[in-house]
């Protein structure tokens, strides 16, 4: 090749290449728009909101929530997967349950592993087990008992969602019996319950720790591994007879295959920044909610692991969502 060719493809290389890096440099020029793939309410939806506008500070441009539901949350999850890997179309949505769409959804329009990467985890709060007021039982085992008795509904945010999965694991566990009720998001699901159309429910605590604090619905135990001074002498569901039990929503923001890794780090650094602001931190902690960050890379590893994980539990129950 001689020295003129070279130097022609090389300029021709710089030139394709030159916008890419200036438009990385200059990133973001316009509005950010931050999917959630639930209704307004729940756990997903409580943290958008609380993040969007210390990020918009912080990034100069204004962040938009947009609640896409839908499909166990796959519909805003897809969308997000289809949309250009820019930096300006993310997804915030319970890791766990997009974990287990794979599993769960055999006709899933696409796949979470190859079209979507991390920007950063957000937060974690376990789920709380509650009934409905007019439930008379206090702790599990009375509860397990009950169900042996008397027909119990057993509200879930969908089909395949984390809080179902919980759900199932207990009752295998514990040998309680109840019927699953779907829902379209985790509000849903808690509304069914606190107005006693559902009596029994297992759902992330930022959402639904403010109704049992009013008195609308009943804690009998949380999925951690060890209590929380929050809400006081409430014994996990370890101790009540199911050692290494756990379970929870993990809250993260993912976005597009293919986002340049500069824009991803700009993303986790706005991200990180608003989550640990000592507003939103204060705010997610008197709800049960724990702030948990994570690298880009960091979040895939776990996002992986926790698809292996669910894999065995959709297996073992059986489950295919059509």
């Amino acid at each position: 090749m001689t020295i003129t060719r070279r130097k022609a493809l090389l300029s021709t290389a710089a030139a394709i290449a030159a916008p890419a890096v200036f438009a990385q440099a200059g990133w973001p020029s316009k509005p950010l728009r931050i999917v959630v793939p639930y209704p307004p309410g729940g756990s997903s939806d409580i943290i958008a909101r609380a993040i969007s506008n210390v990020m918009s500070e912080s990034l100069k441009q204004s962040v938009v929530v947009d609640n896409k539901p839908g499909a166990n949350g796959n519909l805003g999850a897809d969308l997000v997967a289809k949309s250009a890997p820019d930096g300006y179309t993310m997804l915030l949505c319970d890791v766990g349950a997009l974990a287990i769409s794979p599993s769960m959804y055999p006709k899933l329009p696409f796949d979470p592993s190859k079209e979507l990467r991390g920007a950063t985890m957000l937060a974690y709060s376990p789920h709380l087990l509650v009934v409905h007021p007019s439930v008379p039982v206090s702790n599990l085992k009375e509860l397990v008992a009950l169900s042996k008795q008397k027909d119990l509904n057993f509200a879930v945010s969908g089909t395949g969602g984390a809080p179902h999965l919980a759900g199932i694991s207990l009752a295998q566990a514990v040998g309680a019996r109840w019927e699953y009720v779907p829902y379209k998001g985790g509000s849903q699901a808690i509304t069914d319950t606190v107005g006693g159309q559902t009596q029994v429910m297992m759902n992330g605590m930022l959402a639904t720790y403010p109704h049992v604090q009013s008195g609308k619905l009943k804690l009998l135990a949380v999925s951690k591994r060890s209590r929380m001074p929050l809400i006081g002498d409430v014994p996990t569901i370890a101790e009540q007879g199911v050692p290494g039990f756990e379970s929870g929503s993990w809250q993260g923001m993912l976005v597009p295959k293919g986002t340049p890794d500069a824009i991803v780090q700009k993303l986790n650094a706005a991200l990180v920044s608003a989550i640990r602001s000592p507003d939103v931190r204060a705010r997610l902690a008197g709800q049960g909610a724990e702030v948990v960050t994570m690298t880009p890379a960091e979040q895939d590893k776990f996002f992986e692991a926790e698809r292996k994980r669910w894999a065995q539990v959709v297996a073992s129950a059986g489950l295919k969502a059509e």
